[in-house]
């Protein structure tokens, strides 16, 4: 026994209670309970003798008499649970106790308990230290690694890592034992690269590191160049990110030198890098005699962006160079740091893509397009730049840019906004088809019809999308804006407050317009709208109106307008005006000056959108300090017959009995909550109908020449087949057939404002149960 305790003493750390603290904290609370159980036991005695009533005095005897035996058994249990754990513990250790491989105890927070002879001798003794600690001096950043592997034991008992370190590698494994406490165990692997304990005895310096660029192994050769062992390269190299076979420039105690570097991948992904020392006092390479007189700008940059030379055509673009200049003294970028573009060319990443910067010469700002050519000379990376004048382009270049954004916004606002009016067509389908179900005293009826409303709702903010795509469904008519102007003047003065003054003005000869009524009022409340709030104290607003003839084409912020007749609409505030780096972004979807929560940034987009479609202009003219002008340039229109011809065709909207329609309709609808809400909304009208959902199925259920179909309603985007050419491909059997188009825009259907088949009806979506069947009996007559 003597000899057992000896052996023990050798490898307990720390005092003797250290292995059992964290169920001793535990048995601590165990042993607060025994506590107030005593204590609860000696007051349920002391308030059996103090009652007269004797089987009262009885039960708190027996009370207390409980209450002793479970404190006894609770104090047994924490001594039962102390002497196992520490007979664990002490097993382990004993286990452990002549392993090769240093091994150690630790708790649930890294704490050390025990070392074996093997972690005494490598270590030190570590008693009350933590294990991140203890490896600290072995390899960089050990508390992310052991953090790591005691999450895998916890959840699956045990793991393993093999890691580089500065005396090779090794292999760390970790076993959970008992309730929170750990095992741990480093073992040297007997298999080493090169980087491993063999690196120390060579001379050239050199060093292992991971992929993302954490250093594991510097050689001793490295460390006395470098004075000291550093964890991550940007220590070290002052250049990255390194190239083998490049020069690198290190820091070193005495100033940085240059070194050759070169790379070898190791196992595991891991990197050794070799340093090779070269002198400073080379020659310098001279450029060819031909770099100067050649027709051509160039420059030569060296790895840090500094221009180091240039050639007589590059002078005559840039002018007389500043001392030192570099690139990002010379240029400036028009979307990205030129920094940025000068590090990915030195990095091989954008070697003859052209960039288009700016630069001034003398007074006069230029653009040029310049072109970086990665070159290595004597070890050392650099570029060529090539130079040539785009000034004259760059206005055309930024016509083009701005067209390509708008429709590519426009594009991705048409196609959100089409998929959104399925949804809100079914949404308010459905909700109308409960409707139908609920008398208005109904306590469901105020619930449905504020779904209702909410669906209109955004409906409206997706019409606002389409018209800034264009691709919004209009219902031209011909205006006359003094009306017009007339019918909004109320809802225009509730809008703008009694701070603000509106007034009209309108000549008495004034020429009409064909324009959707509703779009346009949308335009000019968006207009005053902004007036308004760029005016906070008050002012006026002014909406004039006059007849505009153009006798030649003007031009005008990119855009020409054809010569002819106009009506000439302006929107005039006396706000604090629109900036001139601003007034070219206003008209941009999301684009606003307002505060964040202020503005959503689409007033103005859709307004542009809506006059465009519409064939009109807008512009802007705006001085700050003293106002803003919008003028809206709108053809004018002679009314014709057919004009008379589409307003004497009224769409009947009153509902129908259900027992007057008895007709056949042939519904092709793909998106399914749709088709259902449309079927069951015309069956409900006593209509008969077939449902098909696509174009080939519509087309098989046509087959059947005894089945007799008075109307077609379809959708016009499918999948395979589109509405039209089902339509027109069924209509050669059975011609004279109504048709009705469903789309959530127009651009799909009608082409130049011309339905694809002569005779057919155009529904937008989202469309409403009675909207639906007053277009199908308006068609059916």
């Amino acid at each position: 026994m003597p000899e057992n305790k000896d052996k023990n003493e050798v490898h307990k750390v720390a005092h003797p209670d250290q292995p059992v603290e964290n169920i001793g904290r535990n048995a601590g609370v165990a042993s607060s309970g025994a506590v107030y159980l005593l204590m609860a036991a000696l007051g349920a005695i002391v308030a059996g003798l103090v009652v007269q009533d004797r089987i009262v005095m009885i039960a708190l005897f027996a009370v207390a008499t409980t209450f002793v035996a479970i404190s006894v058994g609770m104090k047994l249990t924490q001594v039962w649970a102390r002497r196992q754990r520490r007979q664990m513990h002490l097993q382990i250790a004993n286990f452990v106790a002549q392993d090769a491989s240093p091994s150690f105890t630790t708790d649930a927070e890294g704490e050390i308990g025990y070392q074996n002879r093997a972690a005494l001798e490598r270590f030190g003794s570590r008693g009350q230290q933590s294990l991140t600690h203890a490896l600290g001096e072995l390899f960089a950043n050990p508390g992310s690694v052991l953090n790591r592997l005691q999450a895998k034991a916890t959840a699956l008992g045990a793991a393993r890592e093999d890691l580089v370190t500065r005396r090779g590698h090794v292999r760390l494994s970790v076993h959970q034992i008992g309730d929170g406490d750990f095992l741990w165990r480093l073992e040297d692997m007997a298999e080493r690269p090169s980087g491993g304990r063999g690196a120390e005895t060579i001379s050239l310096p050199m060093l292992t590191a991971s992929k993302n660029g954490t250093i594991l192994f510097m050689n001793e050769a490295l460390r006395r160049l470098t004075g000291e062992r550093y964890r991550t390269l940007d220590r070290i190299f002052n250049d990255l990110p390194l190239r083998s076979g490049e020069e690198h420039e290190i820091g070193t105690p005495n100033g940085p030198i240059r070194c050759l570097v070169s790379e070898i991948e190791a196992r595991a992904g891991r990197r050794e890098i070799y340093l090779l020392p070269v002198s400073e006092n080379r020659p310098i390479p001279h450029d060819p005699a031909s770099f100067e007189a050649l027709p051509v700008a160039l420059l030569r940059v060296d790895g840090q962006g500094r221009i180091i030379a240039s050639n007589r055509a590059s002078r005559a673009l840039l002018g007389l160079l500043p001392p030192n200049p570099t690139m990002v003294d010379m240029f400036e970028g028009l979307g990205r740091p030129v920094n940025d573009w000068v590090v990915d060319a030195l990095a091989g990443r954008a070697e003859h893509r052209p960039e288009v910067l700016r630069t001034r010469h003398g007074d006069k700002e230029t653009y040029l397009q310049i072109t970086l050519s990665r070159v290595v000379e004597e070890g050392r990376p650099g570029l060529v730049a090539v130079l040539s004048d785009a000034t004259q382009l760059k206005t055309l270049e930024a016509q083009f840019v701005q067209s390509q954004k708008m429709q590519a916004i426009g594009q991705l606002a048409g196609g959100v906004a089409h998929d959104f009016n399925n949804l809100l067509t079914a949404i308010s389908g459905h909700c109308d088809l409960l409707m139908l179900r609920h008398d208005k005293g109904d306590p469901d009826f105020a619930d449905l019809d504020q779904i209702s409303q909410n669906a209109n709702r955004a409906a409206s903010l997706v019409g606002q999308l389409l018209a800034f795509s264009r691709k919004q469904t209009l219902k031209p008519q011909v205006l006359d804006l003094r009306d017009t102007l007339s019918d909004l003047t109320h809802l225009l003065n509730r809008l703008v407050g009694e701070k603000v003054l509106l007034s009209l003005q309108h000549p008495l000869d004034l020429r009409q317009i064909r324009a959707d009524k509703r779009q346009l009022e949308q335009v000019l409340m968006n207009l005053v709208v902004n007036s308004r709030d760029a005016m906070p104290e008050g002012g006026e607003i002014r909406i004039e109106t006059e007849n505009l003839y153009l006798k030649e084409d003007f031009k005008r912020d990119r855009v020409s307008v054809p010569k002819g007749d106009y009506v000439s609409v302006k929107v005039i505030d006396e706000g604090m005006g629109i900036a001139p780096d601003k007034l070219i972004k206003i008209f941009e979807p999301f684009y606003t000056t307002k505060r964040t929560g202020e503005g959503t940034g689409l007033g103005l987009s859709t307004a542009y959108g809506i006059i465009k479609q519409t064939g009109g202009y807008i512009f802007c003219d705006s001085v700050l300090g003293s106002g803003t002008c919008f003028t809206i340039l709108l053809p004018a229109h002679d009314k014709t017959q057919a004009d008379e011809e589409d307003v004497a065709k009224p769409i009947v909207t009153q509902e129908l009995a259900q027992n007057d329609r008895t007709a056949t309709v042939l519904l092709v609808e793909d998106e399914a909550p749709v088709r259902a809400f449309a079927s069951r909304a015309l069956k409900l009208r006593g209509y008969t109908v077939f449902e098909a959902e696509n174009a080939e199925e519509a087309l098989e259920i046509l087959e059947d020449e005894g089945l007799t179909v008075d109307i077609f309603v379809t959708d016009v985007i499918m999948p395979g087949m589109d509405g039209p050419t089902w339509v027109v491909e069924a209509l050669k059997k059975r011609p004279g057939t109504a048709v009705v188009f469903m789309s959530g825009y127009a651009e799909d259907v009608f082409l130049d404002g011309k339905p694809p088949i002569k005779g057919s009806a155009f529904l937008p979506k989202p469309f409403s149960l009675s909207e639906l069947t007053a277009t199908v009996q308006n068609q059916l007559g």
